[in-house]
């Protein structure tokens, strides 16, 4: 995502909800080195394929979907008609990517890409930003205003290519969605709000209810931006503005965990590797002043850390 700096947004310390309190993971800081070096425009959308044992990622200004393998230290990018918002797995074991004006299906290894579901009315002006697929396999997928103007995107829930629907309104710019272990929280981001919130997720019906600010960010940490969660339930989330990805204790609000990256916008994350331990990390060259493009050239990168704890396997979009 692109997040201008012109929201005249209030911004408020972090809150606790809950009088349980989380340690830090570790005492020292984890280091951050390089995995793929590239410049990416708008580095997003990280992904980790168990399958393939691969990472997939996006640039969306470069109209890219990149499967990154550690491995043998080789990205391979596919080239897709518009700017592409996210990319999941299905579990035929192809993907569905969210471009402009909708969800495709994506041949990984053929490149050929077909229309899935068609969403130009209610794009209009807009188009698909970050998502992600439940525990039950349904393609949640948020949009954003071309021109940013506020609470006009949505959040959507793609069943099958006839069934989209709208599940949050009134959002700015549609980002991180991760759900718990347990199947019963969802964590959401409209990044100008500052702020994750959690709803009761029924895992059955895919139905969300009493949303609440889970975790409020102050100015300073930057803008939140894509979101992963651990086997702990915690949540980590890349930091717009903020050269950093954040681990966050959603049932109380505190800043578990900070880990700094040699990127100024850093924009999502997601737990890869043989045991998922290792969290690799995106960025963008864009939106950078001439100082800090001096001040982090490696923007648009690919990093890589291990942070002291393991991520949960990615969900496959299942037809339902």
């Amino acid at each position: 995502m692109k997040l201008l700096k012109i929201y005249p947004l209030l911004f408020f310390i972090v809150f606790s909800c809950d009088e349980k309190k989380s340690e830090p993971v570790s005492d020292t800081t984890p280091e951050v080195t390089i995995a793929y070096e590239t410049d990416a425009a708008l580095g997003e959308g990280a992904l980790w394929n168990h399958n393939t044992n691969t990472l997939y990622w996006i640039d969306i200004e470069g109209k890219t979907l990149n499967i990154y393998d550690p491995k043998t230290n080789k990205n391979r990018a596919i080239a897709t008609p518009s700017r592409i918002g996210t990319v999941v797995p299905t579990e035929d074991g192809n993907t569905l990517v969210a471009l402009e004006d909708g969800v495709y299906k994506l041949n990984t290894t053929t490149e050929e890409i077909t229309r899935f579901a068609d969403m130009s009315e209610p794009l209009k002006d807009r188009r698909l930003n970050d998502g992600k697929c439940d525990p039950a396999g349904r393609f949640w997928v948020g949009s954003m205003h071309m021109a940013q103007k506020a609470k006009e995107a949505k959040l959507y829930a793609v069943k099958n290519s006839e069934t989209v629907t709208v599940m949050v309104d009134s959002v700015t710019i549609s980002n991180g969605i991760v759900w718990t272990s347990d199947k019963s929280t969802m964590y959401y981001i409209d990044t100008p709000t500052s702020e994750i919130k959690a709803y009761d997720y029924d895992n059955a019906t895919g139905n969300i209810t009493n949303p609440r600010v889970a975790v409020k960010i102050p100015e300073d940490l930057g803008y939140p931006d894509g979101m992963a969660i651990d086997a702990e339930d915690m949540v980590w989330v890349g930091m717009w503005n903020g050269n950093a990805v954040i681990r966050f204790n959603p049932k109380t609000g505190e800043v578990l965990q900070k880990i700094e990256v040699p990127a100024h916008n850093v924009t999502s994350c997601a737990f890869g590797g043989d045991n998922l331990e290792t969290l690799y990390i995106t960025s963008a060259k864009l939106d950078m002043t001439e100082e800090e493009e001096k001040a982090y050239p490696l923007s648009g990168s690919v990093f890589k850390v291990k942070p002291g704890v393991r991520g949960v396997k990615s969900n496959a979009y299942k037809e339902q």
